[in-house]
């Protein structure tokens, strides 16, 4: 009996591993690693069942990296009626901006026809990243994703689009059934100040995230190169793990920047941070530091606190010279270890490419309108920082002497003590700032117009600009926007563009048009050229340098203006009248 079911045993194994390689002819590629760690002792109250995990799967379109479909949630598991979740939004949609909304019940997932390989590890079961790999860069994986989806296969894997991988777990905290990718229990953690690393930390904090992060950067996430077995805190999570992507043949590359190399504007207040991290807990009694050299001057911040194997952002705000040059920036630490240590900075000067002077001969016969940039737009941020109080916990430590009085008799005294055997507890303050901004564009006060949003070519345009920087926190955190650019579709949306004066700084900053060397009343304007067909005008504006410690906030503006006619109409031409 024990050869016949040891046999039974090793055949189920053998189909398992036969169907799952048939499933798993190779269609995509996929940029996924995994890691993990064993899971602590759970509660009734607060607990998850290793197995009960799932994937997140969102089509993202490569030029403008935008989800182009509603989130598909696959499990092999038939979750509760009641499940408490926060909806249908991937990582890429929390990156820019969307916000937790919770839902109790209408949970919607599929659960595949082959079941998924375990996505979660835990203490008596390890995850084999490359079989999740093949299976989810299978043939039949895709193809069940294009049809939950409703895109195409030909067009799904036609090298335009890439599916970004979020590993969910499904648990029980403080009695409610969840489930929830790796970024959304980040991001409820802060909302519940650390309440739900306090209860589930080997879930939520090392096992869901390190289940799937980059081996390289790829749609504006960076690779991982922190431990895989350690726990994480939220900003590393929000930032760097819980995904996976899956690409296919022929598939656009699109450069991401170093993680050690950043570029900046001449003569901007800019803001430089980099991650400290530390496995032993580092206490105000011995704080570290962390010191920036940047040209021959030193930046230090102090007093840094950090929890047991967690991290934090540590920043400094600095201007940058108004030349153009590269800048080395060293950094060091007095205690934890840092994810940077040496930082390249590109200054550049955007003021190199104004429009040439426009003249009424200037012909393009062959124009067309040219396709609609969509540059990429981060108006949110959030960040933090962890202090520390001490938890006051006396004990009595016992001291006890005889005392003789005699032959066999005495007594006992406790000469003992009280000690203060407590410990740090920390706090962490969360922070955030957004970037909105507004836009107008209107004809030259000084040339005729049709109306407010009608006018012929030839004549220029006036553009005004008013962001605003909204943000919780102190004034060294953040800057407001400082750059405002504007690109013409004469010029396809490159080639040449116009800065922007600051008119008034700060969190509230405005901005005009640069004088126009052309212009012979010096007006800040920019002419529009004759030849320009009848239709719509489009310019864009980018508002940039809006700093934060999680980066800079940007964001993108368009106004459409009409041509209708051009100058030439307004030109009359008669004998001259003689006496």
């Amino acid at each position: 009996m024990k050869q016949f079911l040891l046999f039974l045993l090793s055949s189920i194994l053998v189909l398992s591993l036969f169907q799952l390689t048939s499933f798993a002819d190779g269609t995509g590629d996929g940029n996924i690693d995994n890691g993990g760690g064993g899971m602590g002792s759970g509660t009734s109250q607060n607990k998850w069942v290793p197995g009960y995990d799932g994937v997140r799967v969102t089509v993202i379109r490569i030029s403008d990296e935008a989800p182009i479909s509603t989130p598909v949630d696959y499990t092999n598991k038939t979750p509760s009626s009641n499940l408490i979740h926060f909806e249908k939004v991937s990582k890429m949609q929390y990156r820019n901006g969307t916000n937790l909304s919770v839902k109790v019940g209408g949970y919607a997932y599929q659960t595949p026809a082959l079941p998924m390989p375990q996505i979660i590890s835990s203490g008596g079961s390890i995850t084999n990243i490359e079989v999740i790999k093949k299976y989810f860069c299978s043939e039949g994986a895709i193809k069940m994703i294009s049809n939950d989806t409703g895109i195409d296969y030909a067009l799904l894997t036609s090298g335009n689009y890439k599916l970004l991988l979020e590993p969910i777990a499904y648990f029980t905290f403080e009695g409610g059934f969840m489930g929830m990718t790796a970024h959304e229990t980040a991001l409820y953690d802060q909302i519940l100040n650390g309440g739900l690393r306090s209860k589930m930390v080997s879930l939520t904090h090392q096992n869901l995230p390190l289940s799937m992060f980059l081996e390289t950067s790829d749609l504006g996430f960076p690779a991982w190169n922190g431990s895989t077995s350690s726990r994480v805190s939220n900003d590393q999570i929000i930032a760097s793990l819980g995904l996976g992507i899956v690409r296919f043949n022929n598939a656009p590359t699109i450069p991401s920047p170093s993680q050690t190399s950043y570029q900046y504007r001449t003569d901007t207040d800019v803001i430089t941070s980099v991650r400290l991290s530390t496995s032993a807990e580092i206490t105000p009694d011995n704080p570290a530091s962390v010191t920036f050299a940047i040209m021959g001057s030193t930046y230090t911040v102090t007093n840094i606190v950090i929890p047991e194997g967690d991290s934090q952002l540590v920043w400094i705000k600095w201007h940058t010279p108004s030349t153009p040059q590269s800048v080395s920036i060293q950094v060091s630490s007095t205690n934890g270890l840092l994810s940077v240590s040496s930082i390249t900075a590109s200054l550049i000067d955007l003021n190199q490419n104004p429009p040439p002077n426009p003249t009424a001969t200037d012909r393009n016969d062959s124009f067309q309108l040219p396709a609609f940039p969509n540059y990429p737009s981060i108006t949110t941020a959030s960040w933090g920082i962890w202090s520390a109080s001490w938890h006051e916990y006396w004990v009595w430590i016992s001291n006890w002497q005889w005392h003789s009085t005699g032959k066999d008799t005495g007594y006992w005294i406790d000469y003992g003590y009280w000690k203060d055997r407590g410990w740090w507890d920390y706090i962490w303050t969360s922070y955030f700032a957004s970037l909105s901004a507004t836009q107008s564009v209107v004809p030259d006060s000084k040339s005729p117009v049709l109306s407010s949003k009608r006018m012929k070519s030839g004549y220029g345009i006036e553009i005004t600009t008013n962001s605003a920087t909204f943000s919780n926190a102190p004034s060294s955190h953040i800057t407001g926007a400082q750059y405002t650019v504007t690109y013409f579709p004469e010029f396809s949306y490159q080639t040449y563009w116009r800065l922007h004066d600051l008119k008034s700084g700060g969190v509230n900053a405005n901005f005009w048009l640069k004088t126009n060397e052309y212009s012979t009343y010096q007006s800040r304007v920019h002419f529009t050229p004759v030849w320009f067909p009848d239709g719509p005008y489009i310019p864009i504006t980018r508002i940039l340098d809006a700093w934060t410690p999680e980066g800079m906030l940007t964001l993108q503006l368009q106004e459409t203006i009409t041509i209708s006619g051009n100058l030439f109409s307004d030109w009359h031409i008669a004998p001259k009248k003689t006496k």
